[in-house]
């Protein structure tokens, strides 16, 4: 049987994808204005459960528009998050990408206090002096601790994208996330995510500022 191929020029494989996504979303009702979002996650994983569970808090498509366009930086908790990020076009509004994963200082804190390099990351992330959106795709752990820094006043982020994968205490650090009530998240509800998608709704909102320019 014959394989009928779709014919479409290499620049346009992207525009054609998110054609199809539309076309198969069909009636699916998204939150007006997270729309770009939902359908690059569902484009960078294949996956149609993203219309599903990611969970927006009260304008915080919004407000993370506002903070990148202000000069926000984002931190990571994967290098792997930190090299998706289109860093060319944050950098246009003043904005940088962190990951600390690799620091031999966040290494060597870690082993001192018995906890997670992702723990100490978020610790050393703190003490930065600057609007910072936080995208953690990898570690629960660094969900969690960024959770208790919240709710003890330390940190004051513009905004948590939520998103690791995985089995042990995943759903739980996302949930967590969700109760806090002054803090705008993008939260990827269930065990799904990845430092993909991290990386892809940063990269969705840059993108999204980009088009009113």
């Amino acid at each position: 049987m014959a394989i009928e191929l779709e014919q479409v020029l290499p620049k346009d494989i992207e525009r054609r994808s998110f054609e199809i996504i539309t076309e198969e979303l069909g009636d699916t009702q998204l939150i007006p204005g997270t729309e770009p979002i939902v359908k690059r996650c569902i484009h960078t994983s294949a996956d149609f459960d993203y219309a599903k569970n990611l969970v927006f808090s009260k304008d915080a498509v919004q407000k993370a528009l506002d903070a990148i366009r202000q000069g926000a930086s984002i931190v990571t908790d994967t290098q792997m998050g930190k090299s998706g990020i289109n860093k060319k076009r944050l950098a246009k509004y003043g904005g940088e990408v962190f990951c600390f994963m690799s620091d031999e200082d966040v290494a060597i804190q870690a082993k001192t206090n018995g906890t997670t390099r992702a723990v100490a990351s978020m610790e050393k992330a703190a003490k930065l002096n600057k609007k910072l959106i936080y995208a953690i795709g990898n570690a629960p752990t660094a969900l969690i601790h960024l959770y208790e820094q919240v709710e003890k006043g330390i940190v004051d982020p513009e905004l948590i994208i939520g998103v690791p994968v995985g089995f042990v205490n995943v759903v739980q650090s996302k949930e967590l996330i969700l109760k806090l009530e002054d803090t705008p998240y993008i939260i990827a509800r269930g065990r799904k995510g990845g430092s993909n998608i991290a990386a892809c709704i940063c990269n969705a909102l840059i993108y999204m500022l980009d088009e009113d320019l």
